[in-house]
Parts: structure tokens; sequence; C-alpha cells
């Protein structure tokens, strides 16, 4: 990065980004991905759309980052000394309301990804492989502890176990994720199929 776009960047404080990547997630909420413009943020935020392009570059990177932001804390910081402590102590960190409505978001850009390949590579780079990598830091502990055997052929499939269950939730029983919900899920499935200690 050159030291003209560094400074650009810096121009921004960090409450102020916060205020532009809550105003996203709102327009995300009112209108959608497809729906959303840089004019609509720009105007939500009192902004320039330039100052918009410059320190994000498009809508992809703005809306990957505005969800990432809103994540609580970094996934691999976790560290309750036990598996199914870690995975409890991850479920906790949003109440069941923000996890009902980011439920909903979720749902909506999951759809906007299939037709927008700008916005999956801006999720896989910014937000997926990201906390993959962190979520691995959580699992690759349990296995050093022999929670769970390195060989277990379940590790592979962790995330998709959490993220079926959070994403499907709505569409099988009709009702929000909770966190009494995928605090069950994670004791009737998760640890199970990873042989780990359930209590």
């Amino acid at each position: 990065m050159t030291e003209v776009a560094t400074a650009r960047r810096s121009r921004i404080t960090p409450e102020r980004e916060a205020e532009l990547y809550g105003a996203v997630l709102d327009l995300l909420r009112e209108v959608g991905y497809d729906a959303l413009t840089m004019d609509a943020v720009a105007a939500r935020t009192r902004s320039s759309k330039a100052t918009l392009y410059r320190q994000w570059g498009g809508k992809p990177e703005l809306v990957a980052k505005a969800i990432r932001h809103n994540k609580p804390g970094n996934i691999g910081d976790v560290d309750t000394g036990t598996l199914r402590g870690d995975l409890h102590a991850l479920t906790s960190r949003e109440d069941d309301c923000a996890m009902q409505q980011n439920a909903a978001l979720m749902r909506g850009l999951f759809m906007a990804v299939h037709a927008n390949p700008d916005l999956l590579q801006a999720f896989k780079e910014l937000l997926i492989e990201p906390e993959m990598a962190e979520f691995d830091r959580v699992v690759q502990r349990a296995v050093d502890r022999g929670e769970v055997h390195a060989d277990c052929p379940a590790l592979a499939y962790v995330v998709h176990m959490l993220v079926g269950a959070f994403a499907t939730r709505t569409l099988i029983d009709d009702q929000p994720p909770t966190q009494a919900f995928l605090t069950s899920y994670i004791d009737a499935v998760v640890l199970p199929a990873l042989g780990a200690p359930v209590n």
C-alpha cells in the first residue's frame, strides 16, 4: 500500500468507521444487497461517495467489512480450557435478538452472493477465510488438549455443522436461532460427532 493510500485510509476515525458500518447494515436490512447503493450509504452517513470508494473500493468490500466489524470479537481469542466451553462461549456472544437480526441479514446476503461474484470474493477474503482461520485455532487447541483425535473425520465439518444449524433453524423449525437451541445442538450433535466430552 502506498503512503498516499495509507494517509487516505487513516482519515476515518474508528468511531466514524463504526458509524458507517452500522449504516450499511441498516440499509442492508431495509433494502437488501442488490438495492443498496453507494449513493444511499453516502446520503445516510453524510459522506461523499468518493470517500467511500477511496476507503473501501466498492460495495462488495464495504458490505463484507461491515459484516466483519459487526462480529463480536475474534473467535480465536475464546479459550475457556475445553472445546465445549469454547463453543458455548462463542454462542453466548450474541443475545437472541441480535442472533435473529443477523440470521435474517445473512439469509439475504447468501442469496446475493450467488448472483454477485464480487461479493462472494469479498466475503471469502474478508470474512470467511479469516474467521475459518480463527475457528481452526479453537479446534486445534481441543486437539492439542487431547479432547478430539487429530484423525477424527468430523473435524473437517465442524463449521459446516454450526453454520447449518444456524441457517436452517428458520427453514426447518420456523423459529429463529437462539442461544438455547445452538448450545443444545452443540451438545447433542457437534461434540458427539467429534468424540469430545459433553460435560
